[in-house]
């Protein structure tokens, strides 16, 4: 029989939640302060009424645009907000500079776009219909940096764009707008892709004239790898590729093959450039060269110093570590928070990722279930890289730490992504019809998160529980339902043909 899930909006508790990750992440701007000076940061007033209003803002559009997007995910992102921007201010105390201001009108700048996304964009499946719109709005994002008189050259890499006096990294904003173009894409050809060739040691490989696209895309990572120098931002767009690709194709044949290529870009880029040569051997033996490899070596000693515990909240010395406020400032963290502290951050992380996955896994639509899929794993490939390489668990990259990090494209971009992210767990979790069984059954039923099932008889149906009107509840049907060509997503998966069946 089926059964009408209907989710609580959690309004209380989500605003106890925000509160409190406010108030967490504004704790260690007072900890510092008290710390170094005895006393509260002067202004501190003022930084409060601003933060509070932010947190407010953001808040309040969610709840009247996404009464029912996952409660979990704003208050995450300011807790991180808030402890990068703490971090920033300890820093700051060091170098007397005023990064920490800075980087808080970056922050009113991204929810001001985070809120217009959140308004604007009514139902993410509309942007399903602009494929090639995305793609190629992608691909000149990337390319951006390698126009004469607009890309800047850092650190032996090409990834940012100079605009009168402001910086840009366009490869952040890429990462969205391809997430979307290859969700689009793979929802179109997942039958194709998913075609069985060659079998080989047990594992289905895809047939020849189907690798065009993993081509393609390894081709224009090369491209990225060669003229802009930058391993980092190679591996992140091609791995998201192969994995929105396994996801969509379920073969595993896919994801090797991946591999495989993504260790012949590191290959390739570890023959051509000095400076890939240099953050490899600071991965393998950094304390060979202390003056080469000094932004790692000062990191490990950070971390010893640290320990378990940390040192404190402006009781360390992370301004040491070139680069503590962007690439390194999970170092700094893990310093003066211990590597429990340091945990504790990742572990943020990770939930996010977490309800993001569990959206994708309780939406009834393939392309809702591939972006948030992407978006995801986006999210956490980015962390993933940048913390192995301040912890050397892998070569070290130029990519930032979401939410945390000092940077402005880096923050606005990542809150475009979160906003995303809720439009897409609003549209799952918001009142809907769920089939008692099948591959698209909800995976949030529990007392905690949903009201028990409403049931009501008729004498029209022989089961005595007809299915409920979605629309009663103020849900619409996906887009493209009612076209014929479109299965149903409620409907069991056809079977994937295999090369030589009859057609």
């Amino acid at each position: 029989m089926a059964e009408t899930v209907v989710y609580r909006r959690r309004t209380v508790v989500s605003a106890l939640m925000m509160l409190f990750a406010l108030g967490l992440g504004f704790g260690g701007y007072l900890m510092v302060g008290l710390n170094q000076n005895g006393s509260l940061p002067e202004g501190w007033t003022t930084a409060l009424a601003v933060w509070i209003g932010l947190g407010g803002v953001a808040w309040g559009v969610v709840r009247w645009r996404l009464p029912y997007a996952d409660p979990l995910l704003l208050p995450l992102v300011f807790l991180l907000n808030g402890l990068g921007l703490s971090m920033i201010y300890r820093l700051d105390q060091a170098d007397r500079l005023a990064s920490a201001n800075l980087q808080m009108m970056w922050l009113g700048a991204s929810v001001v776009v985070f809120s217009a996304v959140v308004v604007l964009l009514r139902d993410h499946r509309i942007l399903q219909r602009y494929t090639y719109l995305w793609f190629v709005a992608g691909f000149l994002l990337l390319l951006a940096p390698l126009v004469p008189g607009l890309g800047k050259e850092n650190h032996g890499a090409r990834i940012w764009i100079q605009v009168g006096g402001f910086s840009f990294q366009p490869a952040e904003i890429a990462k969205i707008v391809l997430s979307v173009a290859f969700a689009s894409y793979l929802v179109e050809k997942r039958d194709v892709l998913a075609t069985a060739g060659r079998r080989f040691l047990g594992i289905d490989f895809p047939r020849a004239r189907d690798l065009g696209p993993i081509g393609v895309v390894w081709v224009f990572s090369l491209i990225i790898l060669v003229f802009e120098k930058d391993l980092g931002t190679t591996l992140l767009f091609f791995g998201l590729f192969v994995a929105m690709l396994y996801v969509a194709t379920e073969r595993p044949s896919w994801a090797i093959l991946g591999v495989l290529l993504v260790g012949a870009l590191g290959v390739v880029g570890y023959s051509m450039f000095d400076h890939v040569q240099t953050r490899f051997s600071s991965w393998l033996n950094p304390f060979s060269d202390y003056d080469k490899n000094l932004q790692v070596i000062s990191a490990q000693f950070g971390f010893a110093w640290g320990g378990l515990f940390g040192t404190g909240w402006g009781l360390g010395r992370p301004y040491l570590t070139p680069l503590s406020k962007n690439d390194f400032i999970g170092a700094a963290l893990g310093e003066e928070l211990g590597l429990f502290g340091l945990c504790a951050v990742i572990m943020l992380f990770g939930v996010i990722v977490a309800r993001v996955l569990r959206a994708a896994l309780g939406s009834n639509e393939p392309f809702g279930k591939l972006l948030a899929t992407g978006l995801a794993f986006a999210f956490a490939l980015q962390v993933f890289i940048i913390t192995g390489g301040i912890t050397r668990l892998l070569p070290l990259t130029g990519l930032t730490t979401p939410f945390v990090s000092q940077g402005g494209s880096s923050l606005i971009s990542n809150y475009i992504l979160l906003a995303l992210m809720l439009t897409i767990t609003n549209q799952v979790r918001r009142p809907h019809a769920q089939a008692p069984e099948g591959e698209f059954a909800s995976l949030s039923a529990e007392a905690t998160q949903a009201i028990p099932a409403v049931r009501t008889t008729s004498p029209e149906s022989p089961l005595g529980s007809p299915r409920p009107d979605p629309a009663d509840f103020g849900a619409t049907e996906p887009v493209g339902m009612d076209d014929p060509t479109v299965p149903h997503p409620l409907a069991p998966p056809a079977p994937r043909p295999r090369e030589g069946d009859p057609t």
